[in-house]
């Protein structure tokens, strides 16, 4: 199979067994075909984007004791890995020009993405909740429409959305783990071990775009998109070690960990 055509399965087929469906053949990149972007991902009826703020808030605390609120979150973050997987065909289509390392390397990722998806839509069906019973999201799609290179792809998607699922995926195992879910809590501790490979993609392509002696904390910076900034990279237990085998160094670590609001810039570009 080509991978333009992986890509295109992926981004616009209305299928969800289709889109979740990892080729059975090794990928090819003979025919990366023209540049495509398109406003919306293929998606089944009941997996459309809701209008904002009506799609569930993320469960917290007590809540997980009960078996429905625990599969309210394997639905939400089903919708996150599946909007990731759609930003990589995205990118994929949007840019046929990037190197093929990169290109092969993203597809490998999408593959977990597949995983991960099925692993929480399973799971959520399994704690008595259909993936598509609620609605769902938008937020790390519409992000993603403002990518005008791959490098601002690395950096927002890789290092920014995983970065912070280093962080998010250990708060969800205790969660899980707190209330006697093993099972939920597995599949946020083989998640994890996936992201940090993630991470580590993205930033392999940040120092391969970077540009000459510029730092990679100052590269990464550079290369967001309001209102995406470095405080959406981390969550409340920040995993140190995690991003030390991702390749970030300390001195990126040191910053993530004391970068702080600008309440002026913050409010000039809000408006």
């Amino acid at each position: 199979m080509e991978l333009r055509q992986f890509a295109e399965q992926v981004l616009l087929s209305t299928d969800l067994t289709l889109k979740l469906t990892r080729p059975s053949e090794p990928l090819t990149d003979s025919v990366p075909g023209p540049a495509l972007r398109v406003s919306l991902p293929g998606r089944p009826a009941q997996l459309q984007f809701a209008e904002k703020r009506t799609a569930p808030a993320m469960p917290r605390g007590n809540a997980f004791q009960d078996p429905l609120r625990r599969a309210v979150a394997h639905h939400i973050m089903a919708n996150h890995e599946l909007q990731a997987l759609e930003v990589m065909a995205m990118v994929l289509l949007a840019f046929p020009e990037a190197p093929a390392d990169f290109r092969a390397g993203l597809a490998r990722i999408m593959f977990d993405e597949q995983r991960h998806t099925r692993l929480h839509a399973q799971r959520c069906s399994e704690l008595g909740l259909g993936f598509g019973s609620r609605p769902v999201n938008a937020w790390i799609w519409q992000k993603a429409l403002l990518y005008a290179t791959p490098l601002q792809y690395v950096a927002g998607l890789p290092l920014v959305f995983e970065g912070a699922n280093l962080d998010h995926t250990v708060e969800f195992e205790q969660c899980f783990k707190a209330v006697g879910d093993r099972r939920s809590a597995a599949i946020m501790r083989a998640i994890h071990r996936d992201e940090i490979r993630h991470v580590e993609f993205g930033l392999t392509w940040l120092r391969q775009w970077k540009q000459p002696g510029e730092t990679d904390w100052d590269a990464w910076v550079q290369a967001l998109n309001w209102p995406i900034r470095p405080s959406k990279a981390r969550g409340q237990l920040f995993q140190t070690e995690a991003r030390r085998e991702a390749g970030l160094t300390e001195d990126f670590i040191r910053r993530l960990i004391d970068y702080t609001e600008d309440p002026e810039t913050a409010s000039t570009r809000s408006e």
